[in-house]
């Protein structure tokens, strides 16, 4: 392992594989209907407490 992250050489072979292997391509002609998903917004109810850092992080 290197000593020092390098970006350019890193982000460049990954990008380039997402872009081979088409990681970000759409299907469009997908003949489900569309839908979405909201989830609540991640907001306190009240003062901070642990049970906000669970939810929050794990989801």
């Amino acid at each position: 392992m290197s000593e020092r992250y390098d970006p350019q050489a890193i982000e460049e072979r990954w990008q380039q594989r997402w872009l081979d292997e088409g990681t970000y391509e759409v299907d469009n002609d997908d003949p489900r209907p569309p839908f979405y998903v909201l989830s609540m917004y991640p907001y306190p109810s009240g003062p901070a407490h642990m049970g906000h850092v669970r939810n929050y992080t794990m989801g």
